[in-house]
Formats: structure tokens, sequence, C-alpha cells
């Protein structure tokens, strides 16, 4: 990996992670989803780094809400965002297929709909801290996955299907805390499942640590992550019982999928 690269949470709100990527050689720093622009501001300067660019996966102002304020501190800072997206904000729109280059690294952007319809992802398979990198927003969680406030069951699916195909070692920054809630319900869905319980102990330590449990990586959320497990067969043995109950259909991937997250928005 590129040794002079750091990867810091920011947090903001009550459970939101600023993502902020530094060039530790240049102090450049590239801010992912800046929801409130105080907690940035206060890090870059304990940190004696400035900001060149933003990177927003979606249009929520917990997402973008800052985005105004490190404009005004940083004039020239480039703002890079979805097309076809009601925040307007952005000085660069992008959508699936095009290329950000940062300091010498190119994010590939991924369309990522379902929790809201612009939804995108960033991409690279530059490694940091030995890891490709992944910015998926509210996509993709530590066992869980966006609700779809905008989107279908099946464009979300296909979404997570877009990120399941990344390398297994891809390091997922998500933009939340949610994973021990995410893990009360995956453990309800799963009571057998081992493993499952047995991330939810570490994961419980590491909170109590005041750690984050982000990032994890693609490889371990297709183990563990209800999710993404549409063609696990525990999963969908629970899967086919919860749709039987709720009348729900059956038999497709996507149908899983939709029973968990019904499951889950249910729970």
């Amino acid at each position: 990996g590129v040794a002079t690269l750091r990867i810091h949470p920011v947090p903001a709100f009550s459970d939101n992670y600023i993502w902020c990527l530094t060039n530790l050689e240049s102090g450049k720093t590239l801010i992912v989803d800046p929801g409130q622009a105080k907690p940035v501001l206060d890090y870059l300067s304990d940190s004696g780094f400035s900001a060149d660019t933003i990177l927003l996966t979606h249009h929520h102002p917990d997402h973008t809400g800052g985005v105004k304020e490190l404009q005004q501190q940083y004039p020239d800072i480039r703002i890079v965002g979805p097309t076809d997206s009601p925040f307007k904000g952005a000085t660069n729109t992008v959508h699936a297929g095009d290329e950000v280059v940062w300091e010498g690294i190119t994010f590939d952007v991924l369309a990522v709909p379902g929790h809201t319809l612009d939804h995108i992802a960033y991409y690279s398979d530059t490694q940091v801290n030995d890891n490709p990198v992944l910015f998926c927003g509210d996509t993709l969680f530590v066992c869980g996955c966006g609700r779809l406030f905008e989107g279908t069951p099946e464009q979300m699916h296909t979404s997570l299907q877009t990120l399941r195909d990344l390398p297994d070692n891809t390091a997922v920054y998500c933009a939340h805390e949610y994973t021990l809630a995410n893990l009360r319900f995956a453990r309800h869905w799963l009571p057998e499942d081992k493993a499952l319980a047995e991330f939810e102990n570490a994961c419980k330590d590491l909170r109590e640590r005041g750690k984050p449990t982000v990032p994890t990586t693609i490889g371990q959320e297709k183990q563990l992550n209800p999710f993404l497990r549409w063609d696990d067969a525990m999963v969908i043995e629970a899967a086919e019982n919860y749709s039987t109950t709720h009348r729900l259909a059956t038999g497709s991937d996507c149908a899983v999928f939709a029973a968990v997250r019904h499951g889950k928005d249910n729970f």
C-alpha cells in the first residue's frame, strides 16, 4: 500500500463517520460525505492538513450539510457528486463508469441506487493500509444495508451485487456506526450462526473501548452480512419462512434480499 496515505474517521452527529483521506506528505485531504463542517475543520486545523476535494455519495443532508461551510473555508475545493441529484452544490458531477483522480489515486464511480436514486460509491484498487478502498455511503453497512427510501428491492439487490463482486480484501468505509443494531437483527434472523455471534462480541468490545467497527471488508461481509447472503442456504431458509408468514414472494435471489430487508424494516 501507499505508506503516505491515512484514512481517518471524523465522527459527526450521533453515529455518522466523515472519512478523511490524507496524503501525509502534502497534507492534502479528501473528505467523504461531510454532513457537518465543524468536526472536519477542527480535525484539519488540529492536524495541519487542508481539504482540496469532497466526494459525495448521495444527497441526504447528513452527508452534504457541511459542504457550503467547507467551500467558504476552501474556495477552490473540488466537490464531486452524483449527476441528477437533488443536491446542487457539486462542482464536478459524475456517474457510473467515470473516474475521479486524487493525488495519483483513481476512484471508479459505481452506481448503487436503492437507498436513494442518486446514490453512487467510489472504489479504488490503490491500497491504503494494505486494502483497496470503497466509500459506499449508506448502501452497504457492517452487517447491514441502507433503508430503501427511494429505490426498489431490485435496485438495491443489483447495487449490493456490484459491491459484492469487488475484491474480498476491499475495505468497506461506510458512513454510519450502525453495526451493533444491525447485528441485533442479524442474530435474530440467523440465531444459529456462530460466526455472527463471535463477530457481535468482537464489535461490542470495540465499541466499549470507543473504537469504530468500520472499516470491515467485502470478504467479511460476504461471510456475515445477511443482506449479501441471498444465495446462502441458512439465509434462504429464514427468508422463505418469513416470506410465508408475511405473504411475500419467494424463489429468487432478489426475493430473499427483499425478505431480509422487510424483516429489518419491521424488526
